[in-house]
């Protein structure tokens, strides 16, 4: 239902000087929560939300979700963890180096639940057998761009445990395709529809690349067992580089296994589930052990990428994301232009629109806060990581503020621009625009958002209004741009 503001926006713009009247610019010394990517401790979640169980998969660290740790909190041998990927869970935890987690619901980004992305370096996707959610793919896709690593695991096309008519190839293609953050090609690779039976593919030579050459050991081949491939297109993003390639294939196409980059984040694709299967797992799931099989090195392979995606290594193939101290010039804000809808930002009801009753700055949609002319609060926000290397983080949005009010000298309405910390602390209130602000078209405001590099934050904007003479705060283009 349209605000009732809506119907009766011919009203007069009382015009004032676009001056702030209140800055914070001075960040307050308040402690906030633990940030991502600049914890010591590798923090990975893996996900058994999306039918990672399904059939004879058991693609699991242990049956004790969300921490493993409840099932055996001291593991020698992976036989102590329950699952498939059990060899995988311990062999990390075992260094003393990393927090693992399992999330069974959906996938957030932002939010307050324990498994949340922003309270993680890297997202294990191993094998997902039903669809990602509009929802799960823009915090998937932000959780990449603000720093995250992602591990894709595919498997052969046709691989629908579940019956419900997708498999791991078409999901993945599609949280690739189909976001509402970046869908024109973001990671520089298409997933191959193919069934390949076997063979061992093999890596490439480069001594420098932290996946191949790592501290979990050095890669020599993989291991296909049905399993596909993909398609490299570094027109399309530079940072794809293939590091395993199925026998007879090289360059652009046929890598098993590649690593790439989107935004501050860096991402890995492995086309079989087999080589993480290590063959034990829950009762009546036929496994077969990938893992230690003789003639690949999957476990160094597996290793290696999840630590490189967690942040170690060098940026070669990867980009800077995940916590290295190094910094990819990027814009960091989903949908900044509010031209998909209401997505990415939480906003209270109406705020994102595309209503004739104020225009756009560019494109169709903005984001008005207030013009009710009555007592109201409305919000807009979206949580962001700031890359810990990051030296420049310039926030911008345009603003246009137009008001029934006729006082030349009392705030009646206000719009605060804050920063918030993830578990909802005022870091810093950035500034304070008022019915005093208001003017004909937009201005441009910018902040420096520098001195939290290495933290996860929210950007929030507050409106609020008072009881009787509307007081419009209308807010379009908005950017976070790092470098």
């Amino acid at each position: 239902m349209l605000r009732s503001r809506r119907s009766r926006r011919g009203l007069t713009t009382a015009l004032a000087g676009l001056g702030l009247l209140v800055t914070g610019a001075a960040f307050q010394v308040a402690a906030p929560a633990t940030p991502a990517h600049a914890a010591t401790t590798h923090r990975v979640l893996f996900d058994d939300g999306h039918a990672e169980e399904a059939g004879n998969a058991d693609w699991i660290i242990s049956t004790s979700k969300p921490d493993p740790l409840a099932q055996d909190s001291s593991p020698s041998a992976e036989t102590d963890w329950t699952g498939a990927l059990s060899s995988w869970g311990v062999a990390l935890q075992k260094t003393g180096n990393y927090s693992l987690k399992t999330a069974t619901s959906a996938l957030t980004y932002g939010g307050s639940s324990s498994t949340d992305l922003s309270n993680f370096d890297t997202l294990v996707l191993p094998e997902p057998n039903t669809l990602f959610t509009s929802a799960e793919k823009t915090a998937i896709m932000n959780f990449v761009k603000n720093g995250g690593g992602l591990f894709m695991i595919s498997d052969h096309t046709g691989a629908d445990r579940n019956n419900d008519g997708e498999d791991a190839v078409e999901i993945l293609n599609d949280l690739m395709t189909n976001n509402s953050v970046d869908s024109t090609d973001p990671f520089g690779f298409s997933i191959d529809s193919l069934d390949i039976s076997s063979g061992y593919p093999a890596a490439i030579s480069d001594s420098s690349d932290p996946v191949l050459h790592g501290s979990f050991g050095t890669v020599t081949k993989s291991l296909i067992a049905d399993g596909t491939t993909a398609t490299l297109k570094p027109s399309d993003n530079s940072s794809v580089k293939g590091l395993v390639y199925r026998s007879g294939y090289s360059g652009n196409t046929g890598a098993f296994f590649l690593t790439s980059a989107f935004g501050s984040g860096r991402v890995a694709f492995w086309g079989d589930s087999s080589p993480i299967d290590d063959g034990t797992g829950q009762s009546g799931n036929t496994l077969y052990d990938g893992w230690n099989d003789s003639g690949a090195t999957n476990a160094a392979l597996a290793l290696n990428a999840t630590a490189w995606l967690a942040g170690d290594g060098s940026s070669s193939g990867g980009g800077g994301g995940g916590g290295t101290g190094t910094c990819t010039a990027a814009q960091l804000l989903g949908n900044n232009g509010f031209e998909s809808g209401n997505t990415t930002w939480s906003a209270s009801s109406g705020v994102i629109t595309n209503s004739s009753g104020e225009s756009a700055r560019t494109g169709s949609y903005y984001a008005w806060l207030d013009g009710y002319g009555k007592a109201t609060t409305d919000t807009l926000s979206q949580t962001v990581t700031i890359p810990s290397g990051c030296t420049t983080a310039a926030l911008s949005f345009y603003l246009h503020v137009d008001t029934a009010e006729t006082s030349t000298s009392t705030a009646y309405d206000t719009l605060k621009v804050q920063v918030l910390s993830s578990s909802g602390t005022v870091l810093s209130t950035l500034a304070t625009y008022s019915n005093l602000n208001a003017a004909g078209g937009y201005t441009q405001r910018s902040f420096s958002l520098a001195s939290y590099a290495g933290q996860t934050v929210t950007l929030k904007f507050t409106g609020t209004e008072g009881s009787t003479l509307q007081t419009s705060f209308v807010v379009d283009d908005t950017a976070l741009n790092v470098s």
